[in-house]
């Protein structure tokens, strides 16, 4: 890899330590997730027989899906570590820099994709109107506007943009230790009214089924940057517990994979995730310092974006004629190289230019938006009497910046 495109791993608080044990988790997160939606699935779609009939003996690869949860404790504790010391708006641009070059691409790569092949989405009868979707998900705001998601996993950008929302919120009010502590004290606590009142403005903003995630890895960077203490740990604690409620077969997270254990292994993975970043967060894994693990966090966001949209061809090309092992092993591979690609040619080099231009845009944005010295300052640098021809000719005052 040449050396002006390596990645950067997670940035530590304190003495620029990198936490790339962090990296490591997402892409444990995202290759979680592939494995979930190639072979963990129920209903047939990309393949032509369900996936539990296909590959039996890989039937615990459903719980590939609780990735999406260890992705959003991480969330919570890198979006935390990036928010801070930032304004609002650095940090409104530093997310549409990271978020928008490979998501645009993958939007439009499941256009090409069924321009050319008519493969649409996978699971289930096949959609109509995806050209329709595409403007609307180009915006990143289709979920809000009521149009379908292009491919279904968009759904967690939905929330993550929630969650992007509330910290920009705390970034405006200015980021501290105790208001950090307050606002995941009012998140947490209003959530959890929204849902019992079942008031649906409260519950779309506050993201209750989620929050604890978010929640649990913001306290467990605070407790990675300052150490821990009871408050700190009660969060902790109240974060797994509700995250435990909302994952186990009472809740939306139906049906029941593994019938008399499933409860179970939800509650093992559920407490395996919160251990783990626990374990991250009091340093346990501070001897963790292999450089190419950075490589596999680079990975994770454009493995996740476009692992669906390849996976469609390349099952429709080689299945049944080369067998299943052989055509899931070469679809890995396809998605492992399609995300190398994707964030060497167009993640990277997109963001830093959208990053030139919207800085540019802020800077003159705030340039234009000054205020104007006081007239009486303006006359004393014109040399010009206050109320004399200078002040009154209508010209505009320029304040020095």
């Amino acid at each position: 890899m040449m050396r002006g495109h390596r990645p950067e791993a997670v940035a530590g608080a304190a003495g620029g330590r990198r936490l790339v044990m962090i990296d490591l988790l997402r892409f444990v997160a995202a290759f979680a997730v592939v494995m979930f939606h190639y072979i963990g699935v129920r209903p047939a779609g990309i393949w032509p027989v369900s996936p539990r009939e296909l590959f039996p003996e890989m039937t615990w690869t459903w719980f590939g899906a609780f990735g999406v949860d260890l992705f959003f404790v991480i969330s919570g504790f890198v979006i935390l570590m990036s928010a801070w010391g930032r304004t609002p708006g650095a940090f409104a641009i530093s997310r549409v820099t990271r978020l928008f070059p490979a998501y645009w691409f993958g939007v439009v790569l499941c256009v090409v994709v069924y321009a050319l092949t008519g493969l649409e989405h996978g699971y289930g009868p096949k959609m109509d109107g995806v050209y329709e979707r595409f403007l609307p998900n180009l915006t990143m705001l289709q979920t809000g506007v009521g149009s379908p998601n292009m491919e279904g996993l968009y759904w967690t950008l939905w929330v993550e943009l929630h969650f992007y929302a509330l910290v920009t919120v705390l970034a405006w009010w200015g980021i501290t230790y105790s208001r950090c502590v307050g606002f995941m004290t009012v998140w947490l606590l209003a959530g959890l009214f929204a849902k019992e009142a079942d008031v649906t403005l409260l519950e779309t903003l506050l993201i209750p089924r989620w929050a604890p995630y978010f929640i649990g890895g913001m306290a467990l960077y605070l407790v990675y940057r300052y150490g821990g203490n009871i408050i700190l740990w009660l969060f902790v604690g109240a974060c797994w517990a509700l995250a435990l409620r909302y994952s186990l077969p009472t809740s939306p997270r139906e049906p029941r994979y593994w019938p008399g254990v499933h409860e179970y292994v939800c509650v093992g993975v559920v407490t395996g995730i919160f251990v783990v970043m626990a374990l991250v967060a009091t340093g346990h894994f501070g001897w963790v310092r292999w450089r190419g693990l950075t490589v596999l966090g680079a990975l994770t966001y454009p493995l996740y974006l476009v692992h669906l949209t390849v996976f469609r061809p390349v099952v429709d090309v080689l299945y049944p004629e080369a067998g299943r092992w052989p055509t899931l092993v070469v679809a890995v591979a396809v998605a492992l190289a399609s995300a190398y690609l994707v964030y060497r040619f167009v993640e990277k080099p997109g963001g830093r230019l959208l990053s030139r231009h919207l800085k540019a845009a802020a800077a003159r944005i705030r340039e234009a938006s000054a205020p104007a010295a006081p007239r009486s300052e303006v006359a004393a640098v014109s040399g010009e009497p206050d109320g004399s021809r200078g002040a009154a000719s209508g010209e505009p005052a320029v304040a020095a910046t």
